[in-house]
Formats: C-alpha cells, sequence, structure tokens
C-alpha cells in the first residue's frame, strides 16, 4: 500500500449477546451504496450462526470470501494469533475493502481489541472510525443484563461480607464505556418513557457520554453509523474498562457454551416454545441456531435472549446439508448441560 494512502476504516460493532449486532452489520451491507465492504465476525461457541447468516445475505458490495468468521474464541484474548493476520490478509488483497466491520462476541470485551490497533503492522494503516454498542432495550430494561446500583447498595450496606462481583453486568458496562456510539435496539417493544429511563440508566453505567439513538431492528442511516471518525486508537485513556488493571485480560471461564444437535422438528411453533421453556427454566442466556421442520423445504432460523425468541424460515437447504437442528446454548458457568438437552430432545 502508498504510504500516502487514507487509512481504511474499521468500524467495531460491540453489544451483549442476542442484541441485534448481526442485524445491524446485515444493515449496514444492504444499504453500502457500492462501498467494498469486509466483515470480520467473531462467536462465542462452536457453531458459527451469525457467520453463516451473513453470508447467505446475497449482498454484491460483500460476497462471500469478504465474511471471515473466527468462531470458538476471543478476538481480544486471540489478537496475534487470530486478529492481526486476518487484517493483514484482507489488507493485502488486490482490492482490499474501503470498510471493515468487525462483529464481536457478545462476551468481548472491546478495549483488549482497539488496543490491536497499535500493532505496527496495521496502525499505519487502518483506523478505528467508531464503536458503535448494541444494546438490548427489553433485556436491560427487565435488569438481566446490567446491575441496579441501589439494590446492590441496599444489599451491601445489610451484608458487607456479601461478593456482588457480576460478569454480566461487567462485560456490559465495559462495552458502554468502549462506545462512540450507543444504538438501544427493540426501542419498538417499549414505551417513551421506558426508553428515556433505559438510556439515563446506560449513561449511569459508564463514564463517557456517546450519542444514543433509539432504533428498531438496528435501522440507522449509514451517515450516523459510518463516518464518525473517532480514530479510537488514539482515545484508550478515555475508555476505561474494569480490567484495565490486567492489561485487559478477563475470565471467559465466567461463561460456557455447547451445542445440541436435534431430530427434524414437527412443527416450528412447538418447537421454539420448548426452547423457550427450557430456557426460563435453567437459566440460559442466549440460544441461537438453525433448526430443520418436516415438511418444510426451508431452513428455520432461530434467535432466543433469556425466554424471548425470535424465528423464521431464511433460506432452503443446501443439498449437502444435512437436516439436522443445531442449537448454541451460551449461559454462565454451571449450566445443567444434561438437563438442558434432556429437555431439548424430550
Amino acid at each position: 500500500m502508498n504510504l500516502t494512502s487514507p487509512k481504511i476504516p474499521v468500524t467495531v460493532v460491540t453489544g451483549f449477546l442476542g442484541a441485534g449486532k448481526t442485524t445491524l452489520v446485515r444493515h449496514v451491507l444492504e444499504n453500502a451504496q457500492g462501498r467494498r465492504i469486509a466483515v470480520i465476525v467473531n462467536e462465542f461457541g462452536e457453531v458459527g450462526v451469525d457467520g453463516d447468516l451473513l453470508r447467505g445475505c446475497g449482498i454484491d458490495v460483500c460476497p462471500e470470501e469478504n465474511i471471515v468468521e473466527l468462531a470458538n474464541g476471543c478476538l481480544c484474548c486471540t489478537v496475534a494469533d487470530d486478529f492481526v493476520p486476518t487484517m493483514e490478509a484482507l489488507l493485502n488483497r488486490e482490492n482490499p475493502p474501503q470498510h471493515i466491520l468487525i462483529e464481536t462476541s457478545g462476551l468481548a470485551l472491546p478495549k483488549p481489541l482497539l488496543k490491536a490497533f497499535d500493532w505496527p503492522a496495521i496502525r499505519s494503516r487502518v483506523t478505528v472510525d467508531g464503536v458503535i454498542a448494541v444494546v438490548d432495550g427489553p433485556a436491560v430494561a427487565d435488569g438481566r443484563f446490567a446491575d441496579d446500583p441501589a439494590a446492590l447498595a441496599a444489599q451491601a450496606a445489610a451484608d458487607p461480607s456479601l461478593d456482588h462481583d457480576n460478569p454480566l453486568a461487567e462485560v456490559f458496562e465495559d462495552q458502554v464505556n468502549a462506545a462512540d456510539l450507543i444504538l438501544v435496539n427493540k426501542a419498538d417493544l417499549l414505551s417513551a418513557e421506558v426508553i428515556s429511563e433505559l438510556k439515563i440508566r446506560i449513561g449511569e453505567a459508564g463514564t463517557r457520554r456517546p450519542r444514543m439513538v433509539s432504533t428498531q431492528e438496528c435501522r440507522v442511516d449509514l451517515n450516523v453509523l459510518l463516518g464518525l471518525d473517532a480514530k479510537a486508537e488514539n482515545d484508550l485513556a478515555s475508555r476505561p474498562s474494569h480490567h484495565d488493571a490486567e492489561d485487559g485480560a478477563h475470565e471467559h471461564d465466567d461463561f460456557e457454551s455447547f451445542v445440541v444437535d436435534l431430530a427434524p422438528a414437527a412443527d416450528a411453533d412447538g418447537f421454539v416454545a420448548r426452547l423457550a421453556a427450557t430456557a426460563e427454566r435453567f437459566g440460559v442466556l442466549r440460544m441461537k441456531g438453525f433448526a430443520a421442520v418436516a415438511g418444510k423445504p426451508l431452513r428455520l432460523l432461530v434467535q432466543g435472549v433469556g425466554n424471548r425468541f425470535r424465528h423464521q424460515f431464511e433460506r432452503a437447504w443446501n443439498p449437502e446439508e444435512a437436516r439436522i437442528s443445531r442449537i448454541v446454548v451460551i449461559g454462565e458457568r454451571g449450566l445443567d448441560r444434561a438437563g438442558i438437552e434432556a429437555a431439548l430432545k424430550a
């Protein structure tokens, strides 16, 4: 690359499990207006659902070879082994992308990834245009992914010996603190009053004051999403992390993931109801995957956060694909795997 060439902008999309990150990436691709865009997708778990979903979108500006999937690992923990070589491969293409989107795992901390942009191999060639945090509005409103400071203070006052560390809250706060733009997604499921209160709570969870936008299906004008020119790699000090003292390290041992293979479902609605009931019974944070449904030529896409599920028939099965159902289960360490598998297979 010519040293006088402008740096390629990179947008980092962060956010908790099921907030809508893949939906946002797809929205950008569908409205790219001719921009050549590459996408790096990082998933927590053995089976990549989000990358597969993006590869099947059929968008000309982002052909399948521009979707790079890094599964079963967290980019913030595998910078040298995975992230830097992947970026170099994209940048060294004969016709490199004009913009790069990085969709992090829902359990990833953004700051260690931002630090990776200081590596000499890529610093002179790319810049972090912005960090976008996607927030699941209804989930946070229900208090499932953020601590209630007043409740914690009351508990601590009643019993100072209690340990109130919450890895979910820490991940959420780190993502908010890294953001240049926060999308409060699924706003159509909330009242205007709740959204206003929610934005105040999200603001209190972080020390920065990024712009917040309420969205449905992450639909936002690309002029709002891209061109932020944040140069986040030069602004790390203002993006605090709970793990700054550990140089960005964090424990993925707080969470676990496994895959359950199931026989084709008799019907879609009954199958999804069984997933939702199982998630609620066993405290599962996230379920996602694909299912075969008897008598249906299309593959069923399933996305669940807690006991809230969405499903749709999204594409025909490929001739070489085995028509089985594969569901990724994600939760805090200590999930009853045997019980969950038994419930899903019942």
